[in-house]
């Protein structure tokens, strides 16, 4: 199983902190938005507007990054401050 969470906004509008994912089938980063669009179709609106931050097991990584079983991947939009 992966590991899938989501932050701040994501976590708010998608109304789901983090969910399970069985990773046969997925190899990549990328890979894991295509099952969750399938899985949650009104989900895609929220994960593709805009850019998207993603880090596996705590360190940034990108679309093409690989994942294994017991990874945590998480998804946050990116964070300005000041």
């Amino acid at each position: 199983m992966i590991n899938v969470v989501f932050f701040a906004k994501l976590r708010e509008s998608l109304g789901i902190e983090s969910i399970q994912l069985d990773v046969k089938g997925i190899n990549t980063v990328e890979d894991i938005l295509q099952t969750l669009y399938r899985h949650h179709p009104s989900w895609k609106g929220e994960l593709s507007q805009g850019p998207l931050l993603v880090a596996i097991n705590h360190d940034m990584a990108r679309l093409t990054s690989p994942v294994k079983a017991g990874d945590e991947v998480a998804f946050f939009p990116p964070v300005t401050g000041g």
